[in-house]
């Protein structure tokens, strides 16, 4: 079922929206009661010319919430004792504007300033919302049964949809970090939608790789024939059904690390049929259970959303999820230091075959 949604205005004017799984909630009916100050202007992005990527610079992120207890937490539903950023009481799945966002459309006329010649300076235009998956604070994605992980789908698809017609938006990005090892600053379980104004360094990567791909062959997919690839040599697939397949890439940077990818060629979660958005819930369901089961406690990992670009480049692009985890072993994590960090050249320290395996055998 189709969730409904209802959008709803914060007191600073930010939008909030519920997706609720049964009609005539009466969840948009309660106001925000807080007297907050108005929303911070948008980023800047400053153009790096050794590297022609753009970096953003917003300061006012600095002052965001960090890990707040549970009764202040801004995610849960407002009560009597504390008005979060849900003013309703309850809810099943809400998305609203980051009240600290890295991109937004609240410019400043002549805010930005240049800084030298070789470096130029932008308004850092675009969107960043909050993904709330569920009212309750001491859950987590895994343990959302699956008509609850389609309406987080759904929400996600609506969103980007919307997102992408926004302008200035080059590219639209969900995602979910999960666990203080990660960097979360709230507990609450939650993802983020970013809207950016540019192409992203890695998906800028491989587009040129699946532009030099489509020319070798005559205009293949290449993220279409590395799928197909891993489903005929079948040691790194870890599960599958009718419509996805997970498998660990052969070239795999992180210790543990996971491709969902639907069979079907299709650029972005709006493109997905009702069929393949049910079939995603369980299967990935399984995935976060096994990540759990690998050293028996909880796993860091960011949960990645790969999407078409809005613009050029669009029709090489291929939807699929991408689930890594910097834990190594049960007491030790993967540090980015010197070759990752400073060169950007990464060291496995687990082959993929064997992480496969491992995460076949739970």
């Amino acid at each position: 079922m189709t969730p409904t949604r209802s959008a709803v205005r914060l007191s600073d004017g930010r939008e909030l929206i519920y997706f609720d799984e049964s009609p005539d909630s009466g969840r948009a009916g309660f106001p925000d009661t807080r007297q907050l100050p108005p929303p911070p202007p948008a980023s800047q992005l400053r153009h790096d010319p050794l590297t022609d990527e753009w970096i953003a610079v917003a300061a006012h992120r600095n002052t965001r919430t960090f890990l707040p207890p549970s009764d202040a937490c801004p995610l849960c539903p407002s009560s009597d004792r504390f008005a979060s950023e849900i003013p309703a009481p309850d809810y099943d799945v809400v998305v609203f504007e980051n009240q600290f966002p890295s991109f937004s459309d609240r410019i400043v006329p002549d805010e930005i300033t240049q800084v030298t010649d070789l470096v130029p300076v932008r308004p850092g235009l675009g969107r960043c919302e909050v993904v709330c998956f569920t009212s309750d604070h001491d859950a987590a994605f895994g343990s959302l049964p699956p008509a609850r992980v389609r309406t987080v789908v759904d929400a996600l698809a609506d969103r980007t949809a919307e997102l992408s017609g926004l302008p200035g938006v080059a590219q639209v990005f969900p995602f979910e970090n999960r666990g203080v090892e990660i960097g979360v600053t709230l507990h609450h379980p939650h993802g983020q939608i970013y809207a950016y104004p540019t192409v992203t360094p890695k998906t800028a990567a491989y587009l040129r790789a699946a532009a030099r791909h489509a020319e070798r062959t005559g205009g293949r997919n290449l993220y279409a024939d590395v799928l197909a690839a891993e489903q005929e040599a079948k040691v790194r697939v870890i599960a599958a059904n009718e419509h996805w397949t997970a498998y660990v890439p052969a070239a795999a940077r992180w210790p543990f690390e996971v491709h969902l990818a639907p069979h079907r060629h299709v650029p972005d979660l709006p493109a997905l049929t009702d069929a393949e958005r049910d079939a995603f819930g369980p299967i990935y369901l399984d995935l976060l259970r096994r990540f759990d089961g690998l050293f028996g406690k909880p796993m860091p990992y960011i949960s990645a959303w790969h999407q078409a670009v809005v613009g050029e480049g669009r029709e090489l692009g291929y939807l699929h999820l991408q689930l890594f985890s910097i834990r190594r072993a049960a007491d030790k994590l993967k540090y980015l230091a010197g070759s990752e960090s400073a060169m950007g050249a990464f060291v496995n320290d687990i082959v993929p075959e064997a992480a496969a395996q491992r995460l076949r055998d739970i």
